[in-house]
C-alpha cells in the first residue's frame, strides 16, 4: 500500500503457496531490492495497518456473489480474510515476505484458506496468475510500479475474467503531489487515471469517482480523507 512511501524517505524461482501453507514466503519472483525495501517496513512496526478490510473494498464487494478474486497488495491480510470469510476463492498477492507470514497468521487464527503469491504483479502474471481468471482483481492503495509499458496497468486488466470485476481504490490527491523529502515521487507510481485510461470497448465502467474515504481506525494512512474509486466490468 502506498501509505508505506509517504510515511518515510533481483529473484529466485516463484513460490505459490498451497492453500492451506501457513509460511507462504519461502520463495518470491520480483525484484529482490523491492522485497527487501518492503520487509524493512514492514520490520519497523509490530502491525503496519489497522487489521480490519478496507472500507472501499467492503462498501462495493459485500453485495457481490462470491467467486475467485484476487487481492493486489495484500499487506498483512485483512482483506483477504475478509473475503475468504465471505465466501471468496482467494489469491493474495505481496512482495514483502514479513507481510505474508503475517497475513497466513491471520488466516489460520481466523480458519479460512487463502492462496498466497509472493511475488510482484507484474512478474506473477501471466506465469502464476492465470489470465481472464478471476472475478474480481480488488487492489486497495497499491504501490505499483509505472513503466513505459504500462506493464502494472495491463496485468491488472489481463487478470480479470469476463464478466468480472476490476475495483482499483486509491488516496485521492496524491497523484499530483510534489516529490517528498523522503524520495516518494507520484510520477513513479500507477494511478486509477491511468488504468482508467486503457479500458476499451471490452470494458464498462461502473464507477470512477472521489469519495470520502471509509477508513479503519488506526494503522498507517489513516489520516487520508478521500478516496479515488474505480470499479469496470469486463464484457468480453
Amino acid at each position: 500500500m502506498i501509505d508505506r512511501l509517504t510515511a518515510e524517505s533481483p529473484a529466485p524461482a516463484p513460490d505459490v503457496a498451497s492453500p492451506d501453507a501457513l509460511s507462504p514466503a519461502d520463495g518470491y519472483l520480483g525484484n529482490l531490492a523491492v522485497q527487501a525495501e518492503w520487509d524493512r517496513r514492514y520490520v519497523e512496526r509490530e502491525q503496519l495497518w489497522s487489521g480490519q478490510p478496507n472500507g472501499g473494498l467492503v462498501a462495493e464487494v459485500s453485495g457481490l456473489t462470491p467467486g475467485r478474486v484476487l487481492d493486489v497488495g495484500c499487506g498483512e491480510g485483512a482483506d483477504a480474510v475478509w473475503l475468504a470469510n465471505r465466501g471468496w476463492d482467494v489469491t493474495a498477492l505481496e512482495v514483502s515476505g514479513v507481510a505474508l507470514r503475517r497475513a497466513a497468521e491471520h488466516a489460520r487464527d481466523a480458519g479460512v484458506t487463502v492462496r498466497w503469491v509472493h511475488a510482484e504483479l507484474t512478474e506473477a502474471a501471466p506465469a502464476v496468475l492465470p489470465p481472464a481468471s478471476f472475478d474480481l482483481v480488488s487492489a486497495q492503495y497499491p504501490a505499483l510500479l509505472r513503466t513505459r509499458d504500462a506493464a502494472a496497468e495491463r496485468a491488472l486488466l489481463a487478470a480479470v475474467a469476463p464478466g468480472g470485476l476490476l475495483l482499483l481504490v486509491h488516496h485521492a490527491g496524491m497523484d499530483v503531489q510534489p516529490v517528498h523529502d523522503g524520495g516518494f515521487n507520484p510520477a513513479d507510481y500507477v494511478w486509477p487515471s491511468m488504468v482508467a485510461a486503457l479500458l476499451d470497448d471490452d470494458w464498462v465502467v461502473e464507477c470512477d469517482e472521489q469519495r470520502p474515504r471509509i477508513a479503519p481506525e488506526g494503522g498507517a494512512g489513516a489520516h487520508h480523507t478521500d478516496d479515488v474509486v474505480l470499479r469496470a466490468r469486463r464484457l468480453r
